[in-house]
């Protein structure tokens, strides 16, 4: 039976929901994303669900732009280092500022909101609001 329009999750949203997951182990785990993502995919039950070619574009970008991706966010997270970032924070922003420079489909206010969005389950009371600040403005900046 199919699930109701509120039960069920936007494929993009799992898409990014699996490229956080892939992302933050591999941060954790102190690993490249490619690799982490390669034993995610082989772990899955085939055939694969269609949001994982997403999921798949979203962390081999991250992974391939990491360090233009990870240097706005320190340039624009005022009063914070990367690495004093939550873990869940700091790899929904480097999803969402990959999706800002990099994905022309996804309009800005889109990558924001899904990042403010999961921040609201998955990371700390501050975090969407912590979010939605350094995203604003670094869209700011990438519109210029």
């Amino acid at each position: 039976m199919a699930e109701g329009p509120k039960t069920q999750m936007p494929a993009r949203r799992k898409a990014r929901k699996r490229a956080l997951d892939v992302l933050y182990e591999a941060d954790l785990r102190d690993l490249p994303p490619t690799q982490v993502m390669a034993t995610y995919l082989e772990r899955i039950a085939k055939p694969h669900p269609e949001h994982l070619d997403y999921t798949t574009g979203l962390v081999e970008g991250v992974a391939r732009h990491l360090d233009r991706i990870d240097e706005l966010i320190a340039s624009y997270a005022e009063g914070w280092t990367i690495d004093r970032m939550p873990v869940v924070d700091r790899n929904l922003a480097r999803i969402a500022v990959y999706e800002l420079l990099y994905e022309p489909d996804i309009d800005d206010p889109v990558a924001i909101t899904e990042a403010v969005e999961l921040a609201k389950q998955m990371s700390t009371d501050d975090s969407p609001r912590f979010l939605n600040g350094i995203l604003g403005r670094i869209a700011e900046f990438a519109t210029r």
